[in-house]
C-alpha cells in the first residue's frame, strides 16, 4: 500500500457511498476464496498447511480399513481446511508410497517429467501406539524416497492420556463399571501387538501404568500378541494366580484385526473393542500432527527385524 493510500485508508469516511464501496471490496476479496457450492477454495501452495498423511499398518481384516477411514473422517470434521490422506505400510491400498507420490497434486506420470516433488510438504502421522520398527525404519525410509519434498514424521500415538481415555471408554462399553476399579477380584490385561524394540515394550508398560491409575489402582498387566512375552493367556494366568478372577482384556490396537480378535478370545470376563475411530484418537492424531509441524520427531533407528 502506498503512503497516500494508507492515509486515505485511515481517514474518516465522508459518505455512505464510500462505506459501501469499502464493504463491497472487502466482501469481494473474501468471496474470491469460496467456490460456487460454498466450499473454501484451496489456499495457494505457499500458504497451505502441510498435508497430514495418516500411516496405518494394513490388515486383511476388512474392518480395519473401515475403522481407519471413519477415524480420518472424524479428523476432517475437526479440521476441515486440512488435507488429510491415508497410506498403508502393507496389505491395503493405498500404500504409503502411492500416497506420497501424489503429494502436491502430482501424479506418477507428472513426476516423470518434473524432477521430484518440489515444494510438497507433509507430516506422516503413524497410527501406531508405540515406538517400533515401522516408526523408526519404514517411515523415514518412505520419506527419504520422495526427493524435493519436506516430509516430517510425527511421534507415534502412544503413550498419551488421550489413549488412556479411549481405553477406558472401550472398557466401559464392554461392561466395566467404576466400582470394578476398587474390587479385589478385578484385573486388566492390556493386549498389544508386540515388538522386539525395547522402546515399544517400555511404551506399553507406561500405558498400562497410566490405565491402572485411571481405573482406580486395579492391576493392569501389559501382554503381547507377538514377538515378546508375556502373551495374553500368560498374563491372564498371572492375574488369576494373584486372586484376580474378573479379568478384562483392554484391546490396545488401533483397529480390528487378527491380533485383536485372538486377544479378545481368551478374555475370562469381558473384552473391549479396539480403539478404532474413537473421538479421542482423532484429537490425538491432530495433536501429533501439530507437534510435528512445529518440531519434527526424530525416531532413533535400530537394526531390528519387523515384529
Amino acid at each position: 500500500m502506498t503512503e497516500s493510500a494508507h492515509v486515505r485508508e485511515s481517514l474518516p469516511l465522508d459518505t455512505t457511498a464510500q462505506l459501501l464501496t469499502r464493504i463491497t471490496a472487502q466482501l469481494g476479496t473474501q468471496l474470491s476464496h469460496v467456490t460456487l457450492n460454498g466450499t473454501r477454495r484451496p489456499m495457494p501452495p505457499t500458504d497451505r498447511q502441510p498435508t497430514l498423511v495418516a500411516v496405518a499398518h494394513g490388515s486383511r481384516d476388512p474392518r480395519a480399513l473401515r475403522a481407519v477411514t471413519t477415524l480420518l473422517d472424524r479428523v476432517r470434521e475437526l479440521r476441515p481446511e486440512l488435507d488429510v490422506r491415508l497410506g498403508h505400510i502393507e496389505l491395503n491400498e493405498p500404500l504409503l508410497s502411492a500416497t506420497l507420490a501424489t503429494l502436491g497434486g502430482e501424479t506418477r506420470e507428472t513426476r516423470e517429467v518434473r524432477d521430484g516433488l518440489s515444494g510438497a510438504r507433509a507430516v506422516l502421522v503413524p497410527l501406531m501406539l508405540s515406538r517400533g520398527y515401522h516408526v523408526k525404519h519404514d517411515l523415514p525410509q518412505a520419506a527419504a524416497a520422495v526427493p524435493g519434498a519436506d516430509i516430517r514424521i510425527a511421534a507415534p500415538l502412544g503413550p498419551h492420556p488421550l489413549l488412556v481415555e479411549a481405553l477406558c471408554s472401550r472398557l466401559a462399553d464392554a461392561g466395566w463399571r467404576p466400582e470394578d476399579g476398587t474390587s479385589r477380584s478385578a484385573g486388566v490385561v492390556l493386549a498389544a501387538a508386540g515388538s522386539r524394540d525395547p522402546d515399544s515394550v517400555a511404551d506399553a508398560r507406561r500405558t498400562a501404568d497410566q490405565l491402572s491409575e485411571r481405573l482406580g489402582g486395579v492391576p493392569v498387566v501389559p501382554a503381547y500378541a507377538s514377538a515378546v512375552s508375556p502373551t495374553v493367556p500368560a498374563a491372564v494366568r498371572a492375574l488369576t494366580a494373584r486372586g484376580r478372577h474378573r479379568i478384562a482384556v483392554a484391546s490396545y490396537f488401533a483397529s480390528p484385526g487378527l491380533f485383536a480378535t485372538r486377544s479378545a478370545a481368551v478374555a475370562p470376563w469381558i473384552a473391549a473393542a479396539p480403539l478404532g475411530a474413537h473421538p479421542a484418537l482423532a484429537r490425538l492424531l491432530l495433536q501429533r500432527y501439530d507437534e510435528a509441524v512445529t518440531t519434527a520427531y526424530a525416531p532413533q533407528r535400530r537394526e531390528l527385524t519387523p515384529a
